[in-house]
């Protein structure tokens, strides 16, 4: 990519705000030569943290000022009402107003969401915007929507979710038929209810997908499918129990090396493959979910995110950029749905 491209940084959301988003955003500079980041929030509190850094990388910091933050427990309405001056809605208003390419936020989901679907609205052909991240699986990744933003959908919604995952699938993986599967309680044609059946038949008629029908939860982490489709309500549940799964793991396994003189000389002969297993199954290393069907790019990071998991939301960000994902959504949706 020859140009340079610009992302929107809501400085001021998260657990952290900018004692992570701003050193974060610095390190991005020095990964990516060709970015520059708008750093939004308040700037007595963002320019603590950039008085020392190098001039060349200031150049490509801009910060725009606002004393107004959502807070991480407002209620996606009270935002949409009273958000409108803040970090968040400036950050993607600098995305509607072509002023950054994307938008890239720690803070409140729900807020987000909504203030992310009245500022940059739908693409043409989807109702609403749906959260994808990557799931770990045996044999590597796989896709999963909506992860929170729709708890409840209609057929129509998860058969469009269908087609944005694996939009997204083919352009980062490379995949040329990414297969879709449709989470469900089982895999018998029977199973389920009525809205994922009739969720079903839509895909399955559809003849741009690769659908291999109803998946369940292991099916998941098996990596049966490229893309696994189900409603937010669902999705958050499996995310969340699959990331609390993982971290127990990883908590017993090395509390068990701790239990005596022997076993500890085993985990340091462990160790190598103990720190493997931990990295692959940080669920911090996938942070940044996108959110798919807005006119525009937009990546949550977890609010808990450190700099280091912030920076690959900002990756993300970036990778979303030189794609040109919604475009490229917004191709197969009119190519597919009308």
């Amino acid at each position: 990519m020859s140009r340079y491209y610009t992302i929107a940084v809501d400085a001021m959301g998260g657990d952290f705000g900018p004692r992570v988003t701003v050193p974060s955003s610095i390190q991005a500079l020095s990964r990516h030569p060709r970015l520059t980041i708008q750093l939004i929030g308040h700037q007595d509190e963002i320019h603590s943290y950039i008085r020392k850094i190098k001039p060349e990388v200031a150049n490509r910091l801009d910060v725009i000022h606002t004393d107004e933050v959502i807070g991480m427990d407002v209620k996606p309405s009270m935002a949409l009402r009273h958000g409108k001056g803040s970090s968040m809605h400036l950050a993607l208003k600098q995305v509607s107003e072509q002023q950054a390419d994307a938008c890239v936020s720690a803070g409140n989901t729900g807020a987000l969401m909504v203030l992310g679907r009245f500022v940059l609205k739908t693409l043409p052909g989807i109702d609403r915007p749906a959260i994808i991240s990557a799931v770990p699986t045996l044999t590597g990744h796989s896709y999963m929507l909506d992860l929170g933003a729709n708890v409840d959908c209609a057929a129509e919604h998860l058969l469009q979710f269908a087609i944005m995952g694996s939009v997204m699938t083919q352009a980062v993986d490379q995949i040329e038929a990414p297969t879709v599967g449709l989470l469900n309680v089982g895999q018998e044609e029977i199973k389920g209810n009525e809205q994922v059946k009739l969720a079903s038949r839509l895909i399955s008629e559809h003849g741009e997908l690769n659908y291999i029908g109803y998946i369940e939860g292991d099916d998941i982490f098996r990596g049966r499918a490229d893309v696994v489709v189900c409603d937010g309500f669902v999705g958050n549940i499996a995310l969340k129990g699959s990331e609390g799964l993982a971290n127990l793991i990883r908590h017993k396994v090395r509390a068990s090396f701790r239990k005596g003189i022997y076993r500890r000389f085993l985990g340091l002969l462990a160790g190598p493959v103990l720190a493997e297993l931990n990295r692959q199954m940080d669920p911090s290393r996938r942070n940044g979910a996108s959110l798919l069907g807005l006119q525009g790019i937009v990546v949550k990071s977890h609010g808990g995110a450190n700099k280091k998991c912030f920076g690959y939301a900002l990756d993300q960000a970036v990778a979303e950029i030189e794609m040109d994902l919604p475009s490229r959504i917004r191709c197969h949706v009119e190519n597919q749905l009308t």
